[in-house]
């Protein structure tokens, strides 16, 4: 059965009753990186959706954009030019 976009669907729940949340998904993306995190799957469908739990506690609640004045961003994009370049210098052959 060919689901459409909208059925293919990431949803993570939890309630009060219990320390673990379930992450439910059809999204090759997050299947990825879930087991790439060492969780295995509790439940696999037959069109393609995983189902894993993981503790409440590693899902991060949503933060508020960080606001910076254009003096910090530019000396943050300063600093991450520099970090780029000393890992590419570090890693030209000698």
């Amino acid at each position: 059965m060919n689901l459409s976009l909208e059925d293919r669907e990431t949803v993570i729940s939890f309630d009060e009753s219990n320390a673990d949340a379930v992450i439910y998904t059809f999204n090759k993306r997050w299947i990825k990186r879930l087991e790439e995190l060492g969780l295995k799957p509790v439940y696999k469908s037959d069109e393609g959706a995983r189902e894993y739990r993981i503790p409440k506690s590693r899902v991060p609640l949503p933060r508020a954009p960080r606001k910076m004045s254009a003096e910090q961003r530019k000396k943050v994009g300063e600093r991450l030019l520099k970090s780029r370049k000393s890992v590419s210098d570090a890693e030209k052959p000698l």
